[in-house]
C-alpha cells in the first residue's frame, strides 16, 4: 500500500489488547517458548500443517500434538542465494545485483489494443484511451503461464490509485468553487483504477506486450461485477442500479493481491472508503470502516446530475440517503466495496466476482495456505490500517486436487469461496495464538454473542472489523501481505509500521512509535482455532539501538516498512518495502530483499529468527528509483524472470532500460511500470 494514500485516522475504538503489548511479554518468554510449543520448535521438522482441521466448529484448542510429516516432501529448501547484497541507492533509476539486467515493461498508459492512442508524454490521452491501456500506479500482480515453458503468459496487474498531476496535462480542472468540471478527466481517473490483464511473451530474450491479444482487458472503477457469498442478493446491497443486490460497479484502490490453486487472480480492495461520502449521519459500519462526511478523495461526486452523466456514474459516490428507500438512491453503493475480487484471466468473456464471505474491510493481500486433500482451503488477509486485524477464511468445501485443473474456474471459486468460516487472530504472549470465529454464536468479550449485535452472517460480514472488535482480536501494526513457505507451510506476514502506537504494546507488536515494521510468522495447529507464532525479522536502520535493531541489521540489509511479500516455489522469500522512516530513507530508496527462511535452523533443526549472527542471510537484491514504492512480485515457472512493480516514481523512467538514470535537470512524466529482472547469463534469478 502506498503511503501516499494512507489515511492515518484510527477507526478501531475497541479496548482490545494491542499486539505490541503482547509481544513485549512474549519476547521475555522466548527461551521458554522454544523449548515448549513455540513456532521455532514446531515448524521446520514437526510437519505442523498449515490447514485447520475440518472440525471448524471447535471453539478452543483440544489437541496440540504435531501431525506426522510427509516423508516425500522436503521441509528445508536447498536454495542458496547466489548474489552479493548491494548498497543502497538514491537515484532516478533502479539498481540491481551484479550480473543482472532490468528493463521496463507495460508502463502506465501503454495501449492494450488499437482502440487506444499511444501514450502522450504531455498527459493528454483521453478517458477512452485510458480504458484500453495499462492503468496507473501498478501494485500487486501475478503471472499466469500459457505454455509449459513459461515463455508466454498473462500478467495480471493491480492499479492502486492515481496521481492527478501526472494523469492530466495540468492536473485536475476545477471551477471557481473548487469543484470538478470536466467529465472526461473524471472518467479517465476512474478508468486508471482497477486491474489490467495483459498478454506478454518472451521474444529473443526480451518480454514484450502482445497488443490486441484477446486476453487483454481492463477492469476499472466502473466495470460491472457479480456479488457472491453471504451478501449476494441482500438488502444491504440494494441500489438504484442493482435493485436485487446482485451486482456492484467497479473495483477501487486495488493494492495487494493473490491467486487461487485453480488458476484465478485475486485482487484486493484496500483504501476504498475515501471514494465515497455520506453527508448525513454515518451508519455504525460506515463509521467503523472510515467513510467521509465531508467529501470524496478525488471529487468524482462533483459531477452528479450532469446532463451527460450515464447511469449515475458520478452520483453513486455520494451515499447520502435521499430517497424513501435504498431502491431510489445509492446509500448502499459503498457496501459493494471492500472485498476480495476473483478474476479468471484465461477467459476473456468472464465477469469478475466479489467474494463477500472472505470479509469486508481494507484488504491487503489474499494468500491460500498449504493444500491438503480432503481438508478445507484456507485464505489469509490483513486489514491494512493502524490497529487493525489479521483474518483467516476456512472453506466449508474440502480440497480436491482435481479442481486444480478445472476449466470452469469461477464455478470452482464458488465452491471454495462462497461458504466457510471467517476468523480473526488473537495473539497471546506464550507464542500461542487463537483464531476467533466470526459467527452468530461467537462469544464476545463482555460474555454475550455476536447474535446480540448482528442479525445475520451478512450483517457480520458488512461490518467485519466491528465484529472483530467485539470478540477481542489483537490490534496490529498495519497487517499487509502474507505468503506461505512452500517447504514448511509457515505463513509470513508483513506488519509495515505504526507511528501512532504511543501508549501500549503487545507481544506481536512490541515497539512504540513503530516506524520500521516487522515480519511475523505462524503455523496452524491441529484444530482450526489454534496457531503458534514468532517474529521473524524487525525492520531497522543500521544505527538503531538495541530495542530498535533487534535483528542486528547492517548497511547491506537495513530496511523499513516491509510491505510486499512473496515466496517463490524454491523457498526464497522476497521482501519489498514502502519506506516510511527517514533513518532508512536517507540511506536508500525502497527496495527488494531476499532470504531463505527454511534453511535457517540451529543444531536441533529448529527454525531461527533473523539475528546478529545470521542477518547476512538477508540480502538486498534490488532498489527502486527516487520517490517510488517497490511492490508486486511475479516469477516465471523456470525462475529465469522476475517481475517487480515500481509505483509512483518521482522522475522515471527515462528510457526502457530501467537502470538508466534520468539526466540531471531533466523532468519526465512519471510512469508506474513493471520492471523485468533477468540474469545476464540466462540462469535462475536469485541463485
Amino acid at each position: 500500500m502506498s503511503k501516499a494514500t494512507f489515511d492515518p485516522t484510527r477507526y478501531n475504538k475497541s479496548k482490545n489488547t494491542p499486539f505490541n503489548e503482547v509481544l513485549d511479554k512474549h519476547l521475555s518468554r522466548r527461551n521458554f517458548v522454544r523449548s515448549g510449543l513455540g513456532l521455532s520448535a514446531m515448524t521446520a521438522f514437526s510437519g505442523f500443517g498449515m490447514m485447520g482441521c475440518s472440525s471448524s466448529s471447535d471453539s478452543s484448542p483440544t489437541d496440540t500434538t504435531p501431525t506426522t510429516p510427509d516423508p516425500e516432501v522436503p521441509n528445508v529448501s536447498q536454495a542458496v542465494l547466489g548474489f552479493d547484497s548491494i548498497a543502497g541507492s538514491k537515484t532516478d533509476a533502479v539498481a540491481v545485483a551484479t550480473g543482472y539486467s532490468a528493463y521496463v515493461l507495460a508502463p502506465w498508459g501503454e495501449p492494450l489494443n488499437d482502440k487506444a492512442s499511444a501514450f502522450k508524454p504531455d498527459g493528454s490521452n483521453t478517458a477512452d484511451d485510458q480504458a484500453n491501456s495499462m492503468g496507473m500506479h501498478h501494485d500487486g500482480m501475478h503471472f499466469f503461464p500459457l505454455t509449459e515453458a513459461g515463455d508466454d503468459g498473462l500478467l495480471c496487474v493491480n492499479h492502486e490509485y492515481i496521481d492527478q498531476g501526472a494523469l492530466h496535462p495540468m492536473g485536475p480542472t476545477v471551477d471557481a468553487d473548487g469543484k470538478r468540471s470536466i467529465l472526461d478527466e473524471v472518467r479517465k481517473e476512474i478508468n486508471a483504477h482497477g486491474v489490467s490483464v495483459v498478454r506478454i511473451k518472451l521474444n529473443d530474450g526480451t518480454w514484450q506486450v502482445i497488443k490486441n491479444d484477446s486476453h487483454n482487458r481492463r477492469f476499472t472503477g466502473v466495470s460491472v461485477m457479480d456479488i457472491s457469498g453471504p451478501l449476494a442478493y441482500s438488502a444491504y446491497l440494494e441500489t438504484r442500479y442493482s435493485p436485487d443486490g446482485s451486482q456492484a460497479r467497479g473495483t477501487l484502490n486495488n493494492c495487494g493481491n493473490g491467486y487461487t490453486p485453480w488458476g484465478t487472480y485475486l485482487t484486493c480492495e484496500e483504501n476504498w472508503p475515501g471514494y465515497f461520502v455520506n453527508r448525513g449521519e454515518l451508519t455504525e459500519e460506515q463509521q467503523r470502516i472510515g467513510l467521509s462526511t465531508s467529501g470524496t478523495r478525488y471529487g468524482w461526486d462533483h459531477l452528479a446530475g450532469n446532463g451527460e452523466e450515464h447511469l449515475d456514474e458520478f452520483s453513486r459516490f455520494d451515499v447520502t440517503p435521499t430517497a424513501a428507500s435504498a431502491a431510489g438512491d445509492y446509500r448502499n453503493e459503498a457496501n459493494g466495496h471492500g472485498y476480495i475480487v476473483e478474476i479468471d484471466p484465461y477467459n476473456p468473456n468472464s465477469r469478475a466476482v466479489k467474494r463477500t464471505a472472505l470479509g469486508r474491510f481494507r484488504h491487503e493481500g489474499c494468500t491460500f495456505g498449504k493444500l491438503e486433500e480432503g481438508k478445507p482451503v484456507v485464505f489469509y488477509s490483513g486489514h491494512d490500517s493502524r490497529f487493525e486485524y489479521l483474518y483467516k477464511f476456512e472453506s466449508t468445501a474440502l480440497w480436491s486436487a482435481a479442481d486444480a485443473d478445472s476449466t470452469n474456474r469461477i464455478a470452482t471459486g464458488d465452491k471454495y469461496m462462497n461458504e466457510g468460516t471467517l476468523y480473526v487472530a488473537k495473539f497471546n504472549e506464550d507464542g500461542i495464538g487463537e483464531w476467533l470465529p466470526l459467527t452468530l454464536d461467537s462469544v464476545t468479550t463482555d460474555g454475550k454473542t455476536l447474535a446480540d449485535s448482528f442479525d445475520s452472517v451478512a450483517a457480520i460480514i458488512l461490518n467485519t472489523a466491528g465484529a472483530a472488535d467485539l470478540v477481542g482480536a489483537t490490534p496490529m501494526d498495519r497487517p499487509e501481505w502474507a505468503s506461505v513457505d512452500p517447504f514448511t507451510g509457515t505463513v509470513y506476514l508483513t506488519l509495515t509500521n505504526n507511528t501512532k502506537r504511543v501508549d501500549s504494546t503487545n507481544p506481536a507488536n512490541p515497539r512504540l512509535n513503530n516506524s520500521f515494521g516487522h515480519i511475523i510468522r505462524w503455523d496452524e495447529g491441529s484444530t482450526a482455532t489454534e496457531f503458534t507464532w514468532d517474529i521473524f525479522v524487525f525492520g531497522s536502520p543500521v544505527d538503531g539501538d538495541e530495542q530498535t535493531n533487534r535483528s542486528g541489521l547492517t548497511d547491506l540489509n537495513q530496511f523499513a516498512s516491509p510491505d510486499g511479500l512473496a515466496f517463490d516455489k524454491r523457498g526464497i522469500l522476497w521482501v519489498q518495502t514502502d519506506n516510511g522512516a527517514d533513518e532508512v530513507e536517507d540511506y536508500t530508496n525502497d527496495q527488494m530483499l531476499a532470504i531463505v527462511p527454511s534453511s535457517m535452523t540451529d543444531e536441533n533443526g529448529q527454525q531461527q529468527v533473523v539475528n546478529a549472527d545470521n542477518q547476512a542471510e538477508l540480502k538486498r537484491f534490488f532498489v527502486g528509483p527516487n520517490g517510488c514504492e517497490v511492490t508486486g512480485f511475479a516469477i516465471t515457472s523456470d525462475y529465469t524472470t522476475v517481475f517487480a512493480n515500481i509505483q509512483h516514481p518521482r522522475n522515471w523512467p527515462y528510457s526502457s532500460v530501467a537502470t538508466e538514470a534520468t539526466p540531471d535537470g531533466m523532468s519526465v512524466r512519471p510512469r508506474a511500470a513493471t520492471v523485468v529482472i533477468r540474469k545476464d547469463d540466462g540462469g535462475e534469478v536469485g541463485i
